[in-house]
C-alpha cells in the first residue's frame, strides 16, 4: 500500500457547508470528497482534456450547434442529433 500524506486545510463556515452539501449529494464522506477534488485538481491529464474541450467549444461550438442543435432549456442532455435550432 502506498504511503499517504495528510494535508490540513481551514475554511470558513460557508465553504465548509458547501463542501458538506456536495459530499452528501455525491454520496461521499467529506474526507473522500475532498480527496477526490484535490486529486482532480492535481491531475494534469484532466486539465489538458478540459483545456482541449474549451478550445473545441470556442473554435467549433457554433458549427456543432448548427449541425446537432442547441440544448433545450432545462435539458442537461441537450438536443438530439436530428433537432433543428
Amino acid at each position: 500500500m502506498s504511503s499517504q500524506r495528510q494535508i490540513n486545510v481551514r475554511v470558513d463556515e460557508a465553504t465548509a457547508a458547501g463542501i458538506e452539501a456536495r459530499a452528501a449529494a455525491a454520496g461521499m464522506s467529506v474526507t473522500d470528497y475532498a480527496r477526490q477534488v484535490l486529486a482532480d485538481e492535481a491531475n494534469d491529464l484532466r486539465h489538458r482534456f478540459l483545456g482541449a474541450g474549451a478550445h473545441f467549444a470556442d473554435a467549433w461550438g457554433d458549427t456543432f450547434a448548427e449541425q446537432f442543435g442547441h440544448p433545450k432549456a432545462g435539458d442537461g442532455a441537450g438536443a438530439g442529433a436530428g433537432a433543428a435550432a
